[in-house]
């Protein structure tokens, strides 16, 4: 596969593209991102699908331009992708064959499986695990669903509901009852037999709710991907929106380019939420652009990472890691001593991957500024730890890199909805303290050998440990647990 892919997704509303580089294997992160709000499906559905000129000219002049950005970027591949607009369109082949001849861009047209199992199968891999749950694909003419399970992805469908579809057939006219009717009628095909718990939301509606919810209720972290909300939070905001005009949809958080899209939006997910009893529900960063490279970057591993795998760590390691053995050193210590010591400090076994990933990546920020190390590893993490973790997650990785003993009280007041309770986080915190501190000497291999004797943690070694007794003297101790030579 190419160092350098380029995926183009000309949907109903925008077209996207993004620019992904490898850094090894299976490990990538994205070099550039462009969109552009053509709405190339402008007036098509009230015109029997078929594209307007004017739609059509703005789609391709985006084209041409994001094609000068991939040749600036020197991309070796490129994958175009068109969905539910050029799908139902009548005179598909006019743009298509305009685009082919003076662009030299092939247009892939997925059908509504193919777009449904892109979006799924970008959630399955880049979003923290999840069981039982029901992806949402919101765009323009369409709407998608799969269920996945696991990593595992089923059961996907496409469906004709879309906002533009809705704004232009029912909205427009004042006919949100017979939108309800429509929508219903639609979703009577699928909604039979399923019982997930959890919804992930893929798509720009989706994600223009979660950002306004996020800014509502002054959410600390400023992450789209992996937010999570309850049902109730959900449906109340929604239910805002229906009712709001545009002074409040302002005001609620709703961006300006989406006033005539989002209630078309927002009604489908009501209608949705209506037949199910979920629990939580997930916003995606992530949908059919990904989908396609990963499908190119996986096709030999049945579009999955392999077990125990995650791409953003691997990523960060190859872009900003000179010395991996010392940061293997790193995880696998901070491992032993958490399995030596959380039963006796009391910490739930669930945070030792968190400990272990926070080692492992503790010094990803040497080779921006060693002196200021650790602030940029934290700043890295918060950033670029961008797939298979939940928000919780990545605050407490970058949180236990950035303080490495006792934690700052404004920070934990920050961000002490996504972390542990205090006394959980520094007990972790002085963990990896500990970790680097008896790795101070940076030995070839691991030069001692630890054990837990009562409340001391015994460190056994015929080697010289001078600088590891020295630092871990500076540490500010916790309580019930003593680092004995």
């Amino acid at each position: 596969m190419a160092k350098r892919v380029a995926v183009i997704d000309i949907g109903s509303n925008s077209i996207r593209m993004v620019v992904y580089e490898k850094t090894s294997r299976f490990a990538f992160h994205l070099l550039h991102e462009a969109k552009s709000k053509v709405r190339i499906s402008e007036d098509a559905y009230k015109n029997g699908g078929n594209l307007q000129k004017e739609p059509m000219l703005r789609a391709f002049d985006a084209l041409e331009n994001f094609l000068s950005i991939i040749s600036s970027l020197k991309v070796k591949k490129t994958l175009c992708v068109a969905t539910s607009a050029l799908r139902d369109a009548p005179n598909k082949k006019d743009f298509i064959d305009k685009v082919r001849t003076k662009l030299k861009l092939n247009i892939k047209i997925i059908d509504g499986m193919k777009e449904a199992y892109f979006g799924s199968i970008a959630c399955a891999n880049l979003l923290p695990v999840q069981n039982n749950a029901i992806s949402i694909d919101i765009g323009g003419g369409s709407t998608e669903f799969s269920l996945i399970d696991s990593n595992n992805v089923s059961k996907t469908t496409s469906l004709e509901l879309g906002t533009v579809r809705l704004k232009e057939l029912f909205f427009d006219k004042e006919l949100v009852d017979d939108a309800i009717k429509y929508i219903d009628s639609k979703l009577d095909s699928f909604f039979t037999d399923i019982t997930p718990n959890t919804i992930i939301g893929i798509g720009g509606t989706f994600r223009a709710i979660s950002n306004a919810m996020m800014k509502n209720s002054k959410y600390p972290y400023k992450k789209l991907h992996a937010y999570e909300c309850s049902e109730k939070d959900f449906q109340d905001f929604i239910a805002d929106i229906l009712e709001a005009d545009r002074s409040t949809l302002k005001k609620l958080g709703i961006k300006k380019d989406r006033f005539d899209i989002i209630k078309p939006g927002a009604l489908i997910l009501q209608r949705v939420l209506k037949r199910l009893s979920i629990k939580k529900l997930i916003t995606s960063g992530v949908g059919v652009r990904e989908g396609v490279y990963l499908s190119d970057l996986l096709r030999g591993s049945k579009d999955k990472f392999p077990n125990n795998y995650n791409t953003s760590v691997r990523s960060l390691l190859d872009l900003h890691l000179d010395d991996k053995n010392f940061s293997n050193q790193l995880n696998t210590l901070s491992k032993k001593i958490f399995d030596l010591t959380h039963k006796h400090l009391g910490i739930d076994k669930k945070y030792r991957y968190e400990l272990a990933t926070a080692a492992k990546l503790y010094i990803t920020g040497n080779n921006i500024h060693f002196y200021s190390k650790r602030k940029h590893s934290y700043y890295l993490i918060q950033s670029a730890l961008e797939y298979g973790f939940t928000h919780q997650q990545t605050i407490l990785i970058a949180t236990l890199v950035k303080f490495s003993g006792v934690t700052s009280q404004s920070h934990y007041e920050q961000y002490s909805a996504l972390l542990p309770d205090i006394d959980t986080l520094n007990k972790l915190s002085y963990i990896l303290a500990v970790t680097n501190a008896l790795l101070s000497h940076k030995p070839r291999n691991i030069d001692f050998d630890l054990k837990l004797d009562g409340d001391k943690l015994i460190v056994d070694s015929d080697k010289n440990l001078y600088l590891a007794k020295e630092n871990i003297s500076k540490l500010i101790e916790i309580d019930n647990l003593k680092v004995i030579f």
